[in-house]
């Protein structure tokens, strides 16, 4: 951290409420912190009071629905602060208690709906879903939009009731309903809510009116608008904004300036939509801060308060556009998943003290997509605080943990947190593992930050680290240690055809930590994520790449790859160059070349290097011959199942609690 941050604390006032920094907990859809009835559940009191506590002045919570009575479908149901009026209000007025002792305060967003987003929900006109573009969604009446608009209404004055003080309207941006209404790519109606700009907005304008009117003038209404769209068509989306047929930047200006004469009191900007989702919710190939430019033009076009979100993860780049007046504040909304301490962190003067986000979108919106639990890859309470939080060990005991890679550091932290005396070893010179050739790359460079995290972690915890140190079961036996955990890791998989042994063929873990010569033309065998990202990283230095793949598509082996994550790195490897030949396999290495066969018959590639990226197996384990040794064993990470950070982290976390 080498900018001055002081810009990031100075108070922010919206209307006449003060909030404490320029702090901003983005909007994020958790299904655990709303209970069955629409309230705060335990693990959502705790969630939001966790980074109240590690120092957010503004607090959003994720989008909440009014009741069901035009649009049936959602995804998320119980998300409705109106289902069970008075079981909400009895936990908002808990939470809002908690907000005040740390000096926080908090915002919820209310949303109109996801129209094309959500399959079954209703659109501005017919349209094609995001998901099923061979759908198209029914377009709502005027008395359904009338409808939705006073349930709007409805919902920010029961919410006023409960002692917020203000609401923001979900949301202009990700291609949602209001989002919808707004482009004419989208919008093809012909009476009063459709047609040109101002009618497109009627329903946004309506909406402030009708909310102001009800809760008065210094009630805030904040909108979260997008600036730009960066798509060419549905599902299309445009890697650099050419072609845009969705939001030009010079429309979204417009659309500031005129929320702001209709009524809103703050405007949070983002970009993207569905359609261009790596700009909704971007990944680790986008740099940080790309968003701070166009939100300076917002800033620059309106008077009101101008909140940013959108890998704003890093606290030189926030701290230097608030001070040099781009923005307002900041909106963190993965980051503060990673690190809900992420604002104390700064203040004290320890930013490198902060768990990264490594904008791998697995644990938050990949979950969420997937319909499994929804948390954060790199921190395992997130989300559920309340139910899977730590408490010290009744009984302290000595821990040894096998192997240094991120399960192993997170085990032996975890298990030193509670309190037991923990050694680790590894047999290599390094901690880190996995993350050392993952984090090579440099659209990777968070994964390196994961690492020096981990390794500042077990320092502060006291565990003993051993590098260069393999051991056997007999070493361990020797050692007599309550409870082992063997996080061995995993090592490439080799496949058995002529020529794997040539000079010319590395895998991809020595291809990305040894850094060997690599000739111009390369062929990475095995097109799944570590494939695919090992090729662009080669395509990016100006070397000629094919991928061969026997599946009939990349990226479908293995975990399930984030939809950002997929959809970006698929434009990329597309404007880089990189060959693609799915449907092969591979069947002999020779000097210069590859051979695969497919259904239509063999093919020769040209290769100076062979880099294969075929999966991974686990690393021989040690369970078996430490049983009968009476010492708990536990296997965590890829040396268990092979998976990911994500799995790796959540595994060890998941022993190390109950150790």
């Amino acid at each position: 951290m080498t900018q001055d941050t002081s810009a990031l604390f100075q108070p922010l006032t919206i209307r006449k409420t003060t909030f404490k920094n320029r702090f901003c907990v983005g909007p994020l859809t958790i299904p655990t912190v709303f209970g069955s009835f629409g309230e705060f559940s335990p693990d959502g009191l705790d969630y939001f009071e966790a980074r109240a506590r590690g120092g957010f002045g503004l607090i959003f919570t994720g989008a909440m629905h009014p009741d069901a009575l035009v649009d049936p479908v959602h995804p998320l149901d119980h998300k409705r602060p109106m289902k069970a009026p008075g079981a909400f209000k009895r936990s908002a007025v808990d939470l809002l208690e908690r907000m005040d002792a740390y000096g926080a305060r908090m915002i919820p967003q209310v949303s109109m709906g996801y129209g094309r987003n959500s399959p079954g929900c209703l659109c501005p006109s017919e349209i094609p879903y995001y998901h099923d573009p061979s759908r198209l969604a029914p377009a709502l009446t005027r008395d359904q939009i009338r409808t939705k608009i006073d349930q709007m209404i409805d919902t920010a004055a029961f919410l006023k009731g409960c002692g917020f003080p203000g609401i923001e309207v979900h949301a202009m941006h990700w291609g949602y309903l209001l989002d919808q209404f707004a482009m004419a790519y989208m919008n093809h109606r012909t009476d009063e809510y459709g047609g040109d700009l101002e009618n497109r907005l009627r329903c946004a304008r309506e909406i402030v009116e009708g909310v102001k009117a009800v809760c008065g003038a210094d009630f805030i209404v904040s909108m979260r608008l997008a600036l730009k769209s960066y798509i060419k068509g549905y599902n299309t989306p445009s890697l650099h904004g050419e072609e845009e047929v969705g939001r030009t930047l010079e429309e979204g200006l417009t659309i500031a300036q005129r929320l702001e004469a209709y009524g809103y009191d703050c405007l949070s900007v983002d970009f993207g939509q569905y359609d261009s989702f790596y700009y909704a919710a971007p990944p680790c190939y986008m740099e940080k801060g790309r968003i701070v430019d166009l939100a300076a033009r917002a800033k620059e076009a309106v008077a009101i308060p101008i909140l940013c979100g959108g890998r704003m993860n890093d606290p030189d780049i926030a701290a230097k556009a608030v001070a040099e007046g781009k923005i307002d504040g900041v909106v963190l909304g993965r980051a503060s998943l990673a690190d809900p301490d992420f604002p104390r962190k700064v203040e004290m003067g320890c930013a490198e003290d902060i768990r990264p986000c490594i904008g791998c979108n697995q644990g938050c919106i990949g979950a969420l997509k997937l319909g499994r639990r929804t948390g954060c890859a790199v921190n395992p309470r997130a989300g559920r605080e309340h139910t899977f939080g730590l408490t010290p060990a009744l009984k302290k005991r000595t821990v040894l943990v096998a192997g240094g890679g991120v399960a192993g550091m997170e085990a032996a932290r975890t298990a030193a947190k509670r309190g037991h005396t923990v050694t680790l070893y590894e047999g290599s010179g390094r901690l880190g593992g996995s993350l050392i050739p993952a984090g090579a790359h440099d659209f990777k460079k968070e994964l390196n930050e994961l690492n020096d995290w981990y390794q500042k972690e077990l320092e502060k915890e006291g565990v003993t680290v051993h590098l260069n140190a393999p051991l056997t079961a007999e070493e361990i036996k020797a050692q007599k240690p309550d409870a082992v955990v063997l996080a061995l890791g995993a090592v490439p998989a080799v496949p058995s055809v002529p020529g794997i042994d040539g000079a010319n063929v590395i895998d991809c873990v020595t291809a990305l930590t040894q850094a060997p010569h690599v000739g111009q033309t390369v062929a990475v065998i095995g097109g799944g994520l570590v494939g695919c990202e090992t090729a662009l990283g080669y395509a990016q230095e100006g070397k000629t790449v094919t991928i061969v793949e026997a599946l009939p598509d990349i990226l479908s082996a293995g975990l399930p790859v984030p939809e950002s994550n997929e959809q970006m790195l698929r434009d990329l490897l597309a404007e880089a160059g990189v060959a693609i030949r799915t449907g092969c396999r591979l069947a002999k290495v020779e000097a210069g070349a590859v051979t695969v066969t497919s259904e239509p018959g063999e093919e020769t590639i040209p290769a100076d290097t062979v880099v294969l990226s075929v999966g991974f197996r686990p690393r021989p384990s040690l369970a078996a011959d430490l049983a009968g040794s009476g010492i708990e064993v536990y296997q965590v990470g890829d040396g268990g199942k092979v998976g990911s950070v994500m799995t790796a982290i959540d595994t060890a976390y998941t022993v190390a609690r109950s150790l």
